[in-house]
């Protein structure tokens, strides 16, 4: 296991970057801790799988250093930073059998056969394919195959840590969930340094203990899922990470009040004066409708999905969601939205500011 560093570190594509806009992945200064599970969380494009590479050694940054437990393995090699790799597609020896496939890294490295053979039963049967360890891995199916490449990354014990990118896209759909708790669980009971990229929120806040959330190439929140759903750092991970995701209204933010459009809002707490993109956001969970209190609306439709009603309003041309029980009473004269004061967050061209004599809570790039 290792404590991870990115110190400095950035990176562009291009030979000759002249502006930050030229950067795929912006400068990172972060610390990993050691045996800690990390989700690596982002739309497609963001910079995630560029920044995993990074610390994998398939791809040399533009700057920066990548350190593992303060010792610089920049520009090591993959093999001498002894990590493993899952990627988004199945790696497999299609002329070796399951079983030859998921020894071939502890052989590599001179184990005894007897481990060997323990060690391949142990990760067989996590992976549900004690069955099928004589068969050749040439004509399994896809899934099968990403299988055998999740069991090779987890069979060693002594590695600095486990990188996975993507690794369940191809896996059918009943079986993520079954090995999402496998990984847990070899996290748990071995404490890898583990750090999963996906763009499945689902994946991320079901994984780890820590989400780092990425947008146009830069990490604009670490945090718990608690954090992240509470207090977003930045809108995007509003946005991001919740369904429906956070509500963002433009605002001009008064002390305790914001004004919205033609209507004023109570705050929570007094904020200092804000200039820039001033927006207030607020999850849908914590906006109720109502017939007589808040924001006028009007609702355009209801959607009963079983555990709640998500209903869809507009208020002066803002789209607001708004969760709703199931058992809640929702009908035609209630024409209001209001928010719990407690729960709305202020956003400047972007970034949550934290109310006067409060810090931020989420660690934002």
């Amino acid at each position: 296991m290792a404590k991870i560093t990115l110190d400095n570190l950035a990176h562009s594509y291009l030979p000759n970057p002249t502006s930050e806009d030229d950067f795929a992945l912006k400068e990172l200064n972060h610390d990993w801790d050691d045996g800690a599970a990390y989700a690596l969380l982002g739309a497609s494009g963001c910079g995630k799988s560029t920044l995993l590479n990074i610390i994998s050694g398939l791809l040399h940054p533009s700057q920066g250093r990548i350190l593992f437990d303060g010792k610089d393995v920049t520009q090591a090699p993959t093999a001498e930073r002894n990590i493993a790799q899952v990627f988004q597609f199945p790696v497999v020896y299609d002329t070796m059998t399951v079983q030859d496939n998921l020894a071939f890294p502890l052989r590599n490295r001179g184990r005894d056969e007897a481990y060997v053979a323990e060690r391949v039963q142990e990760i067989a049967r996590m992976i549900g394919m004690e069955d099928m360890l004589r068969k050749k891995a040439r004509g399994l199916t896809a899934d099968a195959k990403q299988k055998i490449s999740l069991g090779r990354g987890m069979v060693r014990k002594d590695v600095n840590a486990l990188l996975f990118d993507e690794p369940l896209t191809v896996i059918d759909p009943h079986m993520k969930w079954e090995l999402r708790t496998q990984l847990k669980k070899l996290h748990h009971d071995f404490g890898h340094t583990m750090i999963y990229v996906t763009h499945d929120q689902t994946e991320a806040l079901t994984f780890a203990d820590k989400v780092v959330v990425m947008y146009d190439g830069r990490v604009v929140q670490i945090g718990t899922p608690e954090q992240l759903f509470e207090r977003p750092e930045h809108t995007f991970v509003g946005y991001f990470i919740g369904s429906p995701g956070m509500n963002v209204l433009p605002a001009q933010v008064e002390g305790t009040f914001a004004k919205v459009g033609s209507q004023t809002i109570q705050l929570a707490s007094g904020y200092k004066p804000t200039s820039g993109k001033v927006e207030i956001g607020v999850r849908p969970e914590f906006a109720k409708l109502s017939q007589s209190e808040g924001l006028p609306v009007t609702v355009r439709r209801i959607e009963d999905v079983g555990r709640h009603k998500i209903i869809r309003a507009n208020f002066e041309g803002h789209d607001i969601n708004i969760i709703a029980g199931e058992d809640d009473r929702v009908s035609a004269d209630m024409n209001r939205v209001s928010f719990d004061p407690a729960h709305v967050n202020v956003y400047v061209n972007d970034w949550r500011v934290a109310p006067e004599g409060a810090q931020s809570v989420g660690e934002a790039a």
